[in-house]
């Protein structure tokens, strides 16, 4: 299978501030690539290079076997971007904003006016589709940009945080129609904030920090390798907390840890099934009745946490490195947000 995205050795410094520091990745053919960190590792500023955007400092990306630095606009041809902001001309209807999309990209009039149809209906848009796009709502405006990054069927698509501002039912209909173009052979990279969004819909992920890779593999992969199986048990008092954490030493494959906030004692243990029942029995035998009890798979929020010590980047988040290229630099230039 060949490799639709290559990126080998990207950098991009903003004054003192290392946004990328020698990030390789490649997405093959067909594939969903979910692009994680904490707010400021660089993703949007590796999408921004990825597009055509944004130069890096040093380092080399093809796109569909085409060199991005030498022929940017052959890129744009084939690609198609939504990014965190929603780029929607507001004094157009949702209609006008799709079909002009579709006549810049010389569709030709019927072609494009068909497009537009078909994407409002497939976003949900119908009803407002002859509405000036300054009416709709926040959600609305994502729809109707995530749809313009779909007009032209481009067999690579960015996703910038794609459903961020979507409410649950919209969010969810956005993964129907990732997964249906994935299907039909489209290649999607994505950066996102919603975890349970990576776990379901990229065959791998890439996990990068201050601009450099620090995991990759598939969700499976990662949550098996870097989070493993976890024993939670909740208590009604501070002061069983230090009683369960001795007992599930015993049963644990690692140091349990307690919360005192939440009553809880977690602790890192192999074969969840039976390190349950013999912690049942250690509880029991000490008289010790818990409010809750359970042994649950790690998530991606727990490799997350494994690996970078935060949780995911908070939407509207600017980071350090923005705010001081921010100052004296053009918009263009800006990293994460």
């Amino acid at each position: 299978m060949a490799d639709a995205i290559v990126a080998e050795g990207l950098v991009k410094t903003y004054g003192s501030v290392r946004a990328l520091d020698g990030l390789d990745l490649r997405v093959p053919e067909g594939t969903v690539l979910g692009l994680l960190g904490p707010n400021g590792a660089g993703k949007t500023t590796c999408v921004r290079i990825l597009t055509t955007l944004l130069r890096p400092d040093t380092g080399t990306v093809t796109v569909g076997g085409i060199d991005v630095l030498e022929q940017p606009q052959q890129v744009r041809r084939i690609i198609g971007l939504s990014g965190q902001n929603a780029a929607v001309d507001e004094y157009l209807t949702g209609y006008e904003n799709l079909e002009m999309i579709g006549r810049l990209y010389h569709l030709g009039k019927a072609t494009a006016r068909q497009r537009a149809r078909d994407l409002l209906e497939r976003f949900d848009l119908t009803d407002a589709a002859d509405r000036t796009a300054k009416t709709y709502s926040g959600g609305m405006r994502r729809r109707l940009d995530l749809a313009g990054a779909l007009v032209t069927s481009p067999p690579v698509i960015f996703l910038d945080e794609p459903t961020t501002g979507l409410d649950p039912r919209s969010r969810i209909g956005m993964w129907d129609i990732i997964n249906e173009r994935v299907r039909e052979g489209t290649t999607l990279l994505l950066t996102t904030q919603y975890l349970e969004e990576a776990d379901r819909l990229c065959d791998e992920v890439l996990v990068i920090d201050h601009g450099r890779s620090i995991a990759q593999g598939t969700p499976e992969d990662l949550k098996r390798r870097l989070g493993g199986e976890r024993l939670e048990v909740t208590v009604a008092t501070r002061e069983a907390l230090d009683a369960v954490t001795t007992i599930l030493k015993k049963v644990s494959s690692g140091t349990p840890v307690a919360d005192p906030e939440t009553l809880k004692v977690t602790a890192p243990v192999s074969g969840g099934t039976k390190a349950l029942m013999a912690a049942v029995r250690e509880l029991d035998a000490a008289g010790i009745e818990p409010v809750d009890i359970g042994a649950h798979h790690a998530t991606l929020d727990d490799v997350f946490l494994s690996l970078t010590g935060q949780a995911p980047a908070a939407e509207g988040e600017e980071t350090a490195a923005a705010a001081t290229a921010g100052r004296g630099r053009k918009k263009k230039e800006e990293v994460d947000a």
